[in-house]
């Protein structure tokens, strides 16, 4: 199993995109946590629970813009989402991979360099790095958030330093994107002639 991580911002789902392109499975932590906390998901009724209405959008999913200003203005209201979500994201992860038929899988998983512990759950961790201003100016425009609030979710994510250091393999998503199925094919061969 590989990790893929990465900051927000740097390209982690693109990357990821390709190697499911190649036929290999993908576990997206951030699409089960989608899933979790959508109209009628398993979290919701906890997440309404521990934040009252003030998050719940009117169809009955989280209102991500308004749990996000909580969360990260409020670092115990964070941590109370994550002792939620975290079990429940890796009840159904470990659920997914365990239906993956490629010879291996990718794990998505954002955080996964935070979590203290990446050789936990993955033999080698895969990287998507990129400047830090590049991650801000593409989730600005991405989410439509303004810089401050930007800035303030890259702090609360390990720096790049520490995703570089837990590293086996690193994408430089910086460059020409043209240049990004290439590479990932070249991963995806190394990955295969390991597990041979």
């Amino acid at each position: 199993m590989v990790g893929l991580t990465g900051g927000i911002g740097s390209g982690k789902t693109t990357v990821a995109n390709l190697f499911g392109e190649l036929g290999v499975a993908l576990v997206d932590t951030d699409l089960i946590a989608h899933q979790l906390t959508g109209p009628g998901g398993m979290a919701m009724p906890a997440i309404q629970a521990a934040f009252g209405p003030s998050v719940i959008a009117a169809d009955g999913r989280l209102d991500r813009a308004a749990m996000r200003q909580l969360a990260f203005s409020d670092p115990a209201a964070r941590r109370r989402l994550e002792a939620i979500l975290h079990p429940l994201i890796r009840q159904e992860s470990e659920r997914q991979l365990g239906e993956a038929t490629s010879p291996y899988a990718i794990l998505v998983v954002p955080l996964l360099v935070e979590g203290g512990r990446p050789r936990e759950r993955a033999q080698r961790v895969l990287v998507v790095d990129c400047q830090p201003q590049t991650q801000v100016e593409r989730v600005m425009k991405r989410n439509n958030l303004p810089r401050e609030q930007v800035e303030a979710i890259l702090a609360a994510q390990a720096s790049r330093e520490q995703r570089l250091a837990a590293a086996d393999d690193l994408i430089d998503n910086d460059g020409a994107p043209d240049t990004l199925p290439q590479r990932v094919r070249a991963l995806h061969e190394r990955y295969l002639a390991l597990i041979a």
